[in-house]
């Protein structure tokens, strides 16, 4: 008799980590089921990336959520703030969109516990990174223990886990897991300030990490590649 795959929860952004993410655990032989989520950000590229990249890993199921924290502004994605480009800080950026991880897992939490799932799965990073701060080990263990105790798991029902393959990963170390599972990278989107046809404006935070873990990876972008545009510097 076939034993039956456990079931795990994915937020799946559309960009080049949550799609390394979503390989990683259809790899480990979960039964996938991912959220995407339309937050107000200030275009939907990304999202229709997620569609492509959940149609690809098989996943069972995959909800576009409408959670319009943006609304509240307060982040160059979702108001009308510039995006910074070429800027090199220490200090957490206006591209941070206010508690936005937090909000998420807390979604995929309810999710994950209605169909009877223990184990989510996010693509945060704290090596190459934005210097987000809900993206940091410390804040994936701190959710990892508020969820086991506001949850049916306070009272003996199973045990959440907070999965982040990627967050003590390099870029380049991204790149080369995403190849090792045949991540369709060229259907990602990364960009924050893309052109009206998507094409990456590559001098933002997110283009420049991406364009660093293609590079040191020997890799060329193939979004790169299909935009005619370089490929490395």
């Amino acid at each position: 008799m076939t034993q039956k795959k456990k079931q795990a929860v994915v937020l799946l952004s559309g960009g080049m980590d949550s799609s390394v993410v979503l390989a990683d655990a259809v790899h480990k032989g979960f039964d996938v089921h991912a959220i995407t989520f339309r937050y107000g950000q200030r275009h939907g590229m990304e999202i229709e990336a997620a569609k492509v990249q959940a149609k690809s890993a098989l996943v069972s199921k995959h909800i576009v959520f409408d959670l319009n924290i943006g609304q509240f502004g307060g982040s160059a994605l979702t108001d009308i703030i510039d995006v910074p480009h070429n800027v090199e800080s220490n200090e957490i950026p206006v591209t941070y969109v206010p508690a936005r991880n937090t909000v998420f897992l807390s979604v995929a939490l309810s999710y994950a516990e209605s169909i009877g799932a223990r184990d989510i799965f996010i693509g945060v990073s704290s090596v190459d990174y934005s210097g987000y701060p809900d993206c940091r080990p410390e804040f994936i263990e701190s959710f990892e223990a508020t969820a086991n105790l506001g949850t049916r798991a306070a009272d003996g029902e199973g045990h959440f886990t907070i999965h982040a393959p990627l967050i003590r990963l390099t870029k380049e170390e991204t790149v080369r897991l995403g190849e090792m599972y045949g991540v369709d990278f060229e259907h990602t989107h990364t960009c924050y300030d893309p052109g009206p046809d998507g094409t990456p404006c590559e001098t933002c935070d997110s283009c420049r990490l991406r364009e660093k873990g293609f590079k040191e990876a020997g890799m060329a972008d193939p979004v790169l590649k299909r935009a005619g545009k370089r490929e490395s510097r």
